[in-house]
């Protein structure tokens, strides 16, 4: 253990040397500014990673991301899935190289951040290939990847994207209880829950609307995906990152103390089943 603990602090020292701003990222990519850190604290320190479709606010000190964005619009589904790659790769940007293996036998999935469904559709080849770095990666219990999450990352994709020419995505882990990491591989922390927060543009006539959830592990996948609707304050107090930065205070405010699922028409999808 004190091993361990001494590996997370060699680790901790390294991005603390080369800093969260040593990779830069693209503002078409991002939504009204990226995600910034409350204050000052290693655990929500990060740094950027540009992708084919998707940003990643990548932890070293977690082996997580603690935020990915992307956009969505409506997917063409008469074009055919691509393949599904049978590894995931090591992202030789992040100063932790984690693996494909450093989950095996590990109990836990490896769960996408930016889903390969929508990358693959949206992005081709080469966004399919990026949703399988590991920097989008995190450990979520089988019940909630398979059955919850896929859930959501469906009613996104086919729902959500209904209501707007393009739906922004923001998502990643949340760590609330005592440090635990993967019996695996000491590199990766697991996360205690999961958030997803949906945002789309104001346009004439038309203000911007969001929609937010809290999904925690333990989740038996079944449930209605209204039950986990929350605020985006209450996820920023939770993570200790500000989203929406670039936007005018006022209208800032009020949408991320907003909590209104009937704006999106959540009841329609709420408790459609998994495909697993």
């Amino acid at each position: 253990m004190q091993k361990m603990f001494r590996r997370v602090a060699l680790l901790s020292l390294l991005v603390l040397i080369v800093g969260v701003s040593g990779f830069g990222c693209s503002d078409k990519l991002l939504y009204q500014g990226k995600p910034k850190a409350v204050g000052w604290g290693m655990n929500t320190w990060f740094h950027t990673l540009r992708n084919n479709g998707f940003i990643v606010g990548y932890s070293d000190i977690r082996g997580n991301p603690l935020w990915v964005e992307y956009a969505l619009h409506p997917v063409d589904e008469s074009v055919p899935s691509l393949p599904r790659p049978s590894r995931f790769t090591k992202d030789s940007r992040a100063f932790n190289h984690i693996t494909h293996d450093s989950y095996t036998k590990s109990g836990y999935d490896r769960g996408h951040n930016a889903p390969n469904y929508a990358m693959s559709h949206l992005y081709g080849k080469e966004g399919q290939k990026d949703s399988f770095l590991m920097t989008n990666i995190s450990p979520q219990k089988p019940r909630l990847n398979q059955q919850f999450w896929q859930r959501l990352e469906e009613v996104e994709v086919k729902h959500f994207t209904k209501f707007a020419d393009k739906v922004w995505v923001i998502t990643g882990p949340v760590f609330t209880g005592s440090t635990e990491r993967l019996s695996s591989s000491w590199r990766v922390e697991i996360p205690d829950a999961f958030y997803k927060m949906y945002i789309t543009e104001a346009k004439a006539n038309q203000p911007s609307k969001v929609l937010a959830f809290l999904v925690p592990q333990t989740v038996q996948g079944h449930e209605p995906l209204s039950q986990f609707v929350t605020s985006i304050d209450n996820i920023e107090a939770q993570t200790g990152l500000d989203f929406f930065s670039d936007l005018d205070d006022v209208i800032e405010d009020k949408l991320e103390a907003s909590v209104e699922p009937q704006a999106w028409d959540l009841q329609v999808v709420s408790n459609l089943p998994s495909r697993y």
